[in-house]
């Protein structure tokens, strides 16, 4: 075969190979075997839209990551350009045929799968918010601890904490064992529930009813766990609910569909804060200044809670009948491996494999958390020094408003950038840690002066400065690559561990700062910033751009026990930690042997769906699940006219050699 080459230019769409540019007569040096046999011109044309999409390679068939640093920003910033200018015309033409068509568009594709979560934000901030309310109210069971005993006042938060946990943890096993619409249902089934025993939640004394509070918390908590581990998979995989893998984008847009459902948990912490501002003026004579009538009280945190509860039931009904196909693509991963359960197997591969990914995944959700709940410590001391120690709730109430407001900037600027391929998740993530320890560490040296008049002012802009940068950074982050770096067999799963690990955080800090000042609790808190950081920069891939196709076929090929065989951009030292790459994962990639043998991974599929059609054809059944796929006419004429003959997947250039 060798002295049938000749020199040639180099062909249009071909990626160069990694010795040099193209020369004509590269094979001649090459030992038997080796490279693996290339892709025909052929190959290439037909199969160029597929193998090398035009927002992640350059027309001379370049992976966008591969180029030098000036090309790779060029290339980049045009093609995000041109998707923007292209998403601005879109909201023009529908606009010019129904101004409130944005509206809509903006409810079906960032509410309603967030809506979970958007519950999720509301009550647990109401449990916050209510806490001072209650103290000021029956200050002797919350604070002095006489009529009621303060373990169980403290277990309020414990047992709500607790309750997410579980459900983080279980439910997400739920979500790849049972599928993910069941998860879906059964969350929104709990939360409702939940929340008619926190509206009606009594006791026979003050002791009786936090007890029965606490509970409900407790019921309440597993549902919003479950939650995390359900929308995140489930907006994830939404992307390509129309029985595709991997569309363009998905590829562009996949994190910005994540975090907008994410972000509707800021958008229930501000409705929550606005809604109890309103209740408690209703019902409290028009002002919210002490001391506290008891059944204005009662009024306003019930019908906090019963109010939501009637868009929960709403919830479950369009989970139920709305959603029929949110565990389609966990189906299809099921029935390609064989099973029917819970894919124990993938589970103990993924320790194997993406062990070093788990522990960034939790370990970042963990050191977010302890930050998260630690964000208060800022608020209860400036609010005391600029009101004169006020002790109306109010006061408290409308600053925190005003931080959830700062928080929903930096939700949605991370939902704005998490797609960006120069700096996208890993950057916002480290970044965004960083950013959350300087806040800390400074008022911790000199914690005297800021928790001054002189020094409050610079203090209340830190606390905000913390807010928008745990939201554009590590709480939106960590969201969205617990799910994405793990295959779909095991995806809830793994977000449903970390963000169990996760929670335990906040459980952390919810007991160490019992019992430390605030002082030493800022000494503490930092350096998890500094812990976060740098799991983010030694474990943690860095998948913004990555086909999640791609992600898959690499699974496949491990499950096979054939990972060194895969050499596509899954293993490209761009989307590996520095973890994988010390260990060598990336030395598999080579864009040239992964063409040819990615032409003949879609060769299995087609071959796989032409199999089911025939079948479904002679039983009389519908083929219209198997007609949306990516393959166009050309791609299903080659593989009609090359499968079969000559071996498989031999093609007609190749068999005249």
């Amino acid at each position: 075969m060798a002295s049938s080459h000749h020199h040639h230019n180099p062909s249009v769409g071909e990626i160069p190979v990694p010795h040099g540019p193209e020369t004509g007569d590269e094979a001649e040096g090459y030992p038997a075997g080796y490279p693996p046999a290339r892709a025909s011109d052929e190959e290439r044309a037909i199969f160029s839209y597929l193998t090398h999409p035009d927002d992640i390679y350059t027309p001379e068939g370049v992976y966008w990551a591969d180029l030098p640093l000036r090309e790779r920003v060029a290339f980049v910033n045009k093609v995000q350009n041109a998707e923007a200018a292209a998403e601005l015309k879109s909201i023009g033409r529908m606009m010019k045929k129904d101004p409130l068509s944005p509206v809509g568009w903006y409810f079906r594709n960032a509410i309603l799968p967030g809506a979970g979560l958007g519950l999720e934000g509301y009550v647990l901030f109401s449990i916050g918010n209510l806490e001072p309310l209650f103290d000021a109210t029956w200050n002797s069971c919350w604070s002095a601890h006489q009529t009621c005993s303060a373990n169980w006042v403290a277990a309020v938060t414990y047992l709500e904490v607790i309750g997410i946990m579980a459900g983080q943890f279980f439910v997400g096993i739920i979500g790849d064992w049972v599928g993910r619409r069941w998860g879906l249902i059964q969350d929104a089934t709990i939360m409702f529930v939940g929340l008619l025993m926190l509206t009606a939640s009594w006791g026979l004394d003050v002791q009786g009813w936090v007890i029965c509070y606490a509970w409900s918390l407790f019921f309440y908590g597993f549902g919003v766990g479950g939650e995390y581990p359900i929308t995140a998979t489930s907006s994830m995989e939404n992307a390509v609910s129309a029985g595709k893998v991997s569309t363009r984008d998905d590829r562009m847009h996949r994190g910005r569909k994540v975090t907008t459902a994410f972000l509707m948990q800021g958008w229930g912490q501000l409705v929550n804060q606005a809604l109890l501002i309103i209740l408690l003026l209703i019902f409290h004579h028009g002002s919210g200044d002490p001391p506290y009538d008891m059944t204005a009280v009662q009024w306003t945190f019930r019908l906090s809670f019963a109010i939501p509860a009637v868009g929960t039931l709403w919830l479950v009904y369009y989970r139920a009948y709305k959603m029929p196909h949110a565990s389609r693509q966990l189906a299809a991963a099921k029935a390609k491996n064989g099973v029917t359960g819970y894919d124990v197997s993938s589970l103990k591969m993924t320790f194997k494999h993406f062990g070093g990914r788990l522990l960034a995944t939790a370990g970042t959700w963990f050191c977010n958390d302890v930050f998260f709940y630690g964000n208060k410590l800022f608020q209860s001391q400036f609010i005391a020094v600029i009101t004169n120690h006020s002790k109306s709730v109010m006061v408290t109430w409308v600053w925190n408003m005003c931080n959830v407001i700062v928080s929903l900037a930096g939700y949605y600027l991370a939902s704005l950038m998490i797609d960006n391929k120069l700096y996208g998740r890993k950057w916002m993530q480290q970044v965004g840690f960083f950013m959350c320890f300087l806040m800390f560490v400074i008022p911790a040296f000199n914690y005297g002066h800021y928790s001054s008049a002189d020094g409050i002012h610079s203090f209340q802009a830190m606390y905000f400065l913390s807010s928008f940068f745990n939201q554009f950074g590590p709480n939106s982050v960590t969201f969205l690559v617990a799910g994405e770096v793990f295959p779909t067999p095991v995806r809830a799963s793994a977000h449903g561990f970390s963000a169990c690990i996760g929670k335990a955080g906040a459980l952390l800090a919810s007991v160490l700062y019992n019992y430390i000042d605030t002082q030493t609790k800022f000494y503490v808190v930092p350096w998890f910033g500094l812990i976060g950081m740098l799991l983010t920069f030694v474990f943690l891939p860095d998948t913004t751009g990555l086909d999640l196709k791609e992600q898959e076929r690499r699974w496949a090929y491990l499950r096979e026990g054939r990972g060194e065989d895969y050499h596509g951009i899954a293993v490209h030292p761009q989307h590996l930690s520095m973890w994988e790459r010390f260990r060598g994962v990336g030395k598999t990639y080579d864009a040239e042997a992964d063409l040819k043998a990615k032409i003949e991974d879609m060769r299995t599929e087609w071959t796989e769906k032409e199999r089911m059609r025939a079948e479904c054809e002679s039983r009389g059944e519908s083929t219209a699940h198997l007609e949306d796929d990516e393959f166009n006419d050309s791609v299903h004429h080659y593989f009609r006219r090359t499968t079969g003959l000559g071996g498989k997947g031999a093609s007609d250039s190749e068999k005249n050699e």
